[in-house]
């Protein structure tokens, strides 16, 4: 147990688990007989059940957004904006966050038994689009007994699921929060995770996907993923800010072993990656984003694939934030407003990049905060 736990924090926090009998077809045509989901909640769900928020997690979150669990000294993901008084209040609000089907902390995923073979699934795990995780959060709401969300809220990855729940399930939410996210992947982007994918498809150690079969862990490729990833989600300003041109001694040693403090840092980060994420799950989580793009259905018109929307919506972007700029969060907003929905955009200066919006950014926590005192006060919670 931590020493010390915050007076706004939710405290310690237990995972949940929900199973699931009732088949759920995916978009691929796939069909997941049975499956369970992990979850975490926080705050106290009110009498009438109108009081719930769903968070979205991005490529490599999972369910334990808030608090601390049983002997652990870190907090959730996004504990800086999950409490009591903080901008999504607990106070208020009743806060759910889940683990995405074919993640890899506890929801049915590559590394889940499949009971057709009673060995790990690995690649044979179906691939999952953003539209099925938004099926499978709806049944995980109908299992709780939640008919309408306050609010969906989610950023990166998660940003996407949140837009597609406001026209998936448009009679579900009376919020709809997109965070650093994009209506799609640009074409660098796309590239971008599939250098990721071929450095970890073509390590030794991959075994076509089934390398728990073999005690085996394709650690190379995915700390190489993750190292590429991670530079992604910094901006040139952080690094520079952060390491600078540091070295890691006042001596220069000629060799090609890790010698400045930013060529450190990513491999620590690559190195601790690789032992806590299942490779799979990566090359899953990077297709259902290169997937994301619902306006194809909709003759590539976003105004007309949004039209169907209730919600109202609060889009945040971040200065710095080239993986999703700022421009692809206003072709959202630009889309928003053509469809003649109620849009509240925020662009915030920041030197952090696209990891910015899991930071306590002042002015950011500021806005965040006064919107979600608007959906409280609307909702009468």
């Amino acid at each position: 147990m931590p020493q010390h736990i915050p007076s706004d924090s939710v405290g310690i926090v237990t995972p949940q688990v929900a199973k699931f009998d009732t088949p759920l077809e995916l978009r691929s045509g796939k069909v997941l007989s049975s499956y369970e989901i992990v979850y975490e909640t926080y705050g106290e769900l009110n009498a009438n059940k109108s009081n719930a928020v769903l968070i979205c997690h991005a490529l490599s979150g999972h369910h334990h957004a808030a608090g601390f669990h049983e002997g652990d000294k870190k907090p959730g993901w996004w504990d800086s904006c999950i409490g009591p008084g903080k901008a999504i209040d607990t106070n208020r609000f009743f806060v759910l966050c889940l683990n995405n089907l074919g993640g890899c902390h506890g929801s049915t995923g590559p590394t889940s038994i499949n009971p057709q073979t009673n060995k790990p699934y690995g690649s044979d795990f179906p691939m999952v689009r953003v539209r099925d995780w938004v099926e499978s959060q709806a049944r995980l709401a109908d299992y709780l007994g939640i008919e309408k969300f306050a609010a969906v809220i989610g950023g990166s990855l998660g940003g996407m699921q949140a837009l597609r729940w406001s026209f998936q399930y448009p009679d579900r939410l009376s919020y709809c929060g997109v965070i650093a996210s994009a209506p799609k992947l640009s074409a660098q982007n796309i590239a971008f995770n599939e250098v990721a994918r071929n450095a970890i498809m073509k390590d030794p150690e991959f075994h076509d996907g089934h390398y728990m079969e073999k005690n085996a862990i394709p650690k190379t490729g995915l700390m190489t993923a993750r190292m590429l990833a991670h530079l992604t989600y910094l901006s040139d300003d952080a690094m520079g800010e952060k390491f600078g041109r540091d070295l890691k001694t006042d001596e220069i040693k000629y060799g090609y072993k890790p010698e400045f403090q930013v060529e450190s840092y990513l491999h620590y980060q690559g190195e601790k990656f690789s032992t806590t994420f299942d490779a799979n799950t990566y090359l899953l989580m990077t297709k259902a984003l290169d997937y994301f793009d619902p306006a194809q259905y909709s003759d590539n018109d976003l105004a007309k694939c949004l039209a169907p929307a209730n919600s109202k919506f609060f889009v945040v972007s971040f200065t710095t934030d080239w993986r999703f700029s700022p421009e692809r969060s206003e072709e959202i907003v630009d889309a928003l407003v053509e469809a003649d929905k109620d849009v509240t955009y925020a662009c915030i200066e920041s030197e952090k990049g696209h990891d910015a919006f899991l930071i306590p950014i002042p002015r950011y926590v500021k806005i965040f905060t006064a919107y979600m005192n608007r959906v409280a006060k609307e909702l009468n919670l």
